[in-house]
């Protein structure tokens, strides 16, 4: 990486770290919440759905936008509206007796917000990094993504040990300077007659690319979907494990989640720094290996109730999911150059519905017992493997500057 581009770069991996703060470090809060508001765990578990659902909606249309109008133009206002939306979810919690509805809407506007972020910052970095760099710098940006999980619920816990509502003032503190940075700082690569006004022909050559790619674009985006799902589903659940069954509480449940998330956070940047150095073709074998250590991670779980060997699943979960995401981030954004934008966010939509659904299904599903529940995540992610070794084809996904030969 040229030397005038690291400090834009670092700029931009603060865009991944600020935005999964939006949900890791609410995760080791919950429970005080729950008490607090007096509701169900469903209910507290809809603080993370009504931030992700929204986002993955939106997620699209930030993709349309940004390929039509620029991903700066798009991303810095997402910024602000993502910390104005932590502000307002802080600020009901402290002046309202009953804030339980104020914070879960403060929270779809922060989830709105949040929309135009991490999917635009990968997008960016594909528009400026044209060669096999690409690879690296999505795994640093993942890897920055995996920080924020592992800081987050460390610092959740931490502020919450102060006021449970401190952490919604830190989105507002964090995000909105973050989005003047990279306004100012980011430079934006001249797309020139890429960028499109013409809703209709934009949408026909995005169908087009699906008609072409649309069976290995579908299973890579599963696999980077269902990984989160599995992720957030499972932390979740020990969230409110180590708490109800071992009475562990505050920093120290914060400290617990960090293990598994570091890992995976360690395992992104070390696997994107790796794959840098290998052709396309080997993306899909690295794929296939996160997701079945990821599955045999769940039968363990399953299995054994211990929570060392619990934790050194979870650990072994952290390593699939950090080998799997650099892989798929790499694949979706080399489909295209002239709609990354759009594939891309199409993408973060899914993650993000990955994330929403992962903590109310898991809660649902912790009635069937813990067998049943990681067995039945493991066939989940046993399905998604078979579709990657099946429908994945490198080579309609990759450039040829990024396979072998080149």
């Amino acid at each position: 990486m040229k030397p005038s581009m690291r400090l834009p770069f670092a700029i931009l991996c603060t865009v991944p770290f600020i935005m999964v703060l939006g949900n890791s470090m609410l995760v080791p809060l919950l429970p005080l919440m729950r008490s607090v508001l007096n509701v169900s765990l469903v209910q507290v578990s809809l603080f993370i759905t009504a931030f992700s659902l929204p986002a993955g909606i939106v997620i699209p249309f930030a993709g349309f936008l940004s390929d039509c109008y620029g991903r700066k133009a798009i991303m810095v206002p997402a910024l602000i509206l993502y910390g104005a939306g932590g502000l307002l979810a802080g600020l009901a919690a402290w002046l309202v007796a009953s804030p339980y509805y104020l914070i879960l809407g403060s929270r779809i506007l922060q989830g709105i917000g949040a929309g135009g972020t991490y999917q635009l910052a990968m997008a960016l970095a594909g528009d400026i990094f044209q060669t096999r760099e690409r690879t690296k710098a999505l795994g640093l940006l993942e890897a920055a993504n995996g920080l924020g999980k592992v800081v987050s619920p460390i610092a959740g816990a931490a502020l919450g040990l102060l006021l449970w509502f401190a952490p919604f003032f830190v989105y507002g503190l964090l995000a909105i300077p973050i989005g003047v940075a990279v306004w100012l700082l980011v430079q934006e690569p001249d797309q020139g007659n890429k960028r499109k006004t013409d809703a209709r022909s934009y949408f026909r050559e995005l169908g087009q690319i699906f008609q072409e790619k649309g069976l290995s674009l579908l299973a890579t985006i599963l696999a980077g979907m269902v990984v989160l799902f599995i992720l957030f589903g499972v932390l979740s659940y020990v969230s409110d494990v180590l708490e109800a069954v071992y009475g562990i509480t505050g920093l120290r449940i914060g400290l617990l989640i960090a293990i598994p998330v570091g890992t995976m956070a360690l395992t992104s940047y070390l696997a994107g720094s790796y794959l840098q150095k290998t052709t396309g073709q080997f993306l899909k074998v690295v794929v296939i290996t996160g997701l079945i250590l990821e599955a045999s991670a769940l039968v363990i779980m399953g299995f054994f109730a211990n929570i060392y060997i619990f934790f050194l699943a979870m650990v072994l979960m952290g390593f699939g999911t950090g080998i799997v995401l650099p892989a798929v981030n790499t694949l979706i954004t080399s489909a295209s150059s002239k709609e990354r934008g759009g594939i891309t966010c199409l993408y973060g939509s899914a993650r993000f519905f990955g994330v929403a659904l992962g903590p109310p299904a898991f809660g649902l599903a912790m009635t069937l017992g813990r067998l049943p529940l990681f067995l039945g995540a493991a066939t989940l992610v046993g399905i998604i493997a078979f579709l990657t070794v099946t429908f994945i084809q490198t080579e309609k996904l990759l450039p040829p500057e990024l396979l072998p030969g080149h």
